[in-house]
């Protein structure tokens, strides 16, 4: 039961911007990777940061470091997350949204961004770990009422597409 596909600017690009994302993902992940075992060595960072050597300065290389290596973990969470959207994408451009498998990959992402949300909490907690008055630092983690919500909505919203899409397949099974 296909319906036509609609002529909306929209999808070529969502489609477009995903593909970018995703390889913007990969090299991302691999210029953390890079800093981590190439450039930054314990004075570069304390020299780019203005360190004098103490516990202080060690906590911050150690939770730089630390926020570096999560960094690199998530990259395969994220490209979970974009390559389910990106079928999402493919089933609503070839005009057939409201599928089982839609369903199955609306719960995949909601379960990324639980995931993201509490790691997340995680990264702001080495934040105010290392953060100090003479040095602080801000990473834009910890809690978001934004990004709860968006993981309450996708869930609602896969529960919604499961549903839809079982009634369908009652209604194609009764015609």
């Amino acid at each position: 039961m296909s319906k036509p596909v609609s002529s909306s600017a929209a999808l070529p690009i969502a489609y477009a911007v995903l593909r970018i994302l995703i390889i913007v993902n990969w090299v991302s992940g691999a210029a953390i990777l890079a800093l981590l075992l190439v450039l930054p060595n314990r004075e570069w960072i304390m020299s780019s940061l203005d360190l004098s050597p103490s516990p202080e300065a060690e906590r911050v290389v150690m939770g730089l470091r630390a926020v570096g290596v999560i960094g690199v973990a998530l990259v395969p969470l994220y490209y979970a997350g974009l390559k389910r959207l990106l079928a999402i994408v493919e089933t609503v451009r070839t005009g057939d949204p409201f599928v089982a498998a839609n369903a199955r990959r609306l719960q995949g992402i909601a379960w990324v961004l639980l995931a993201l949300q509490l790691v997340s909490l995680v990264v702001g907690a080495i934040e105010k770990a290392i953060s100090s008055p003479a040095h602080p630092v801000h990473f834009d983690a910890g809690f978001s009422i934004n990004g709860w919500l968006a993981v309450l909505l996708t869930f609602l919203l896969a529960h919604i597409f499961a549903e839809g899409a079982r009634m369908r397949e009652e209604l194609e099974g009764t015609v």
